[in-house]
């Protein structure tokens, strides 16, 4: 288990074209968006389910990260389980992804995340999904580290 710095995002998330496009704040996570590239693609004229699934666990790290650092704990988690819905195909456009921690215990954590494409129309599309728009919603369950305690929710 490592912790991720504030503003970075690890290896794996570059080569996927993943960028923070804002970084959060108070109880707002960031919003990461990752860019439609050719080696990204699936079936024709499509996003392929893994670049989205990539998307969604970066997402849900990031958040956790924000999440755990305004509690003042230097943040230690790792993945153990993944769900995800693919309620409709990707295209070929930008991809954004929000997370929202729902809990915090001693040694797991839950962090909700969505996954969305924006219509090129919408000013507001990059930083929260509307209406039809959203592409995959995710629950992921992360491993804290011994030294991550949660107030009043063990586990």
């Amino acid at each position: 288990m490592t912790a991720m710095p504030a503003d970075t995002l690890p290896p794996y998330a570059q080569t996927m074209g993943i960028r923070i496009l804002h970084a959060g704040d108070g109880a707002r996570g960031p919003v990461l968006e990752m860019a439609f590239a050719s080696g990204l693609s699936g079936r024709p004229g499509m996003l392929h389910g893994g670049a989205i699934s990539g998307l969604l666990d970066m997402c849900a790290s990031a958040t956790l990260n924000h999440e755990l650092r305004q509690r003042g704990v230097e943040p230690r988690f790792k993945p153990i389980g993944i769900t995800i819905d693919f309620l409709r195909g990707g295209l070929k456009q930008p991809t954004f992804a929000r997370g929202r921690v729902t809990r915090v215990g001693r040694r797991v954590a839950t962090v909700m995340v969505e996954a969305w494409q924006a219509d090129a129309t919408d000013d507001q599309a990059p930083l929260a999904p509307t209406n039809g728009n959203i592409i995959a919603a995710a629950r992921l369950h992360l491993r804290l580290g011994q030294d991550v305690a949660a107030e009043g929710d063990g586990e």
